[in-house]
């Protein structure tokens, strides 16, 4: 299996290529995005160091956009993440693309529950893979010490969700103590597995 080794700031610095064209609210570099949510975090949970490089690396996955990670397009990475083997729903991200998709037209697939029945689990729905499944695959298998309460993910989709300003955030202002929490946390490089 092919990697890349580089550390996640390097990473964090690919990002300022992409701008997510599937987020109507962001027309900043992805690093932007990152460093807005990670700050508005700060500010109101100062002591939650752990917290806030999590909001700083919650959309690394969206490498997966650049060469060296195999150029995947935007459409395929990032936006929703939606269950799959049922109906596509309107409100996802780049619907329009769905019409291409063979399962659209499969009879199996294309109804409200497809291959599900009603009341079924979320535990038994196969969802989309997407920049936010790399990114949890990554962090599982690189060693690091963030320990995140089970209360963190409602705190951070606040955030990931409303932090989004025309506020440009100065990288070199705020990238010492984000250096500091990488190397707190992370080794020093990581090896990252390329997309294609």
């Amino acid at each position: 299996m092919e990697r890349v080794e580089m550390s996640i700031w390097e990473c964090c610095e690919l990002l300022n290529e992409y701008v997510d064209e599937s987020d109507p609210d962001l027309d900043e570099p992805q690093i932007q995005h990152l460093l807005q949510t990670a700050e508005a975090i700060r500010k109101d949970y100062p002591d939650e160091d752990w917290l806030h490089l999590t909001a700083l690396i919650h959309d690394l996955g969206k490498v997966l956009l650049h060469p060296a990670f195999g150029e995947l397009p935007q459409w395929a990475m990032v936006g929703d993440t939606f269950p799959v083997g049922c109906a596509f729903d309107e409100s996802i991200v780049d619907h329009k693309y769905f019409q291409e998709n063979p399962d659209n037209k499969n009879p199996a697939y294309n109804t409200k529950y497809g291959i599900y029945s009603e009341g079924c689990g979320l535990h038994n729905v196969l969802m989309s893979w997407g920049h936010v499944d790399y990114m949890y695959l990554e962090d599982h298998f690189h060693p690091n010490t963030i320990a995140p309460p089970p209360f963190s993910v409602w705190i951070f989709s606040k955030f990931d969700l409303y932090s989004k300003s025309k506020v440009h955030i100065r990288v070199e202002k705020v990238k010492p103590y984000y250096l500091y929490l990488i190397n707190k946390y992370f080794p020093a490089k990581l090896k990252w597995q390329c997309g294609s």
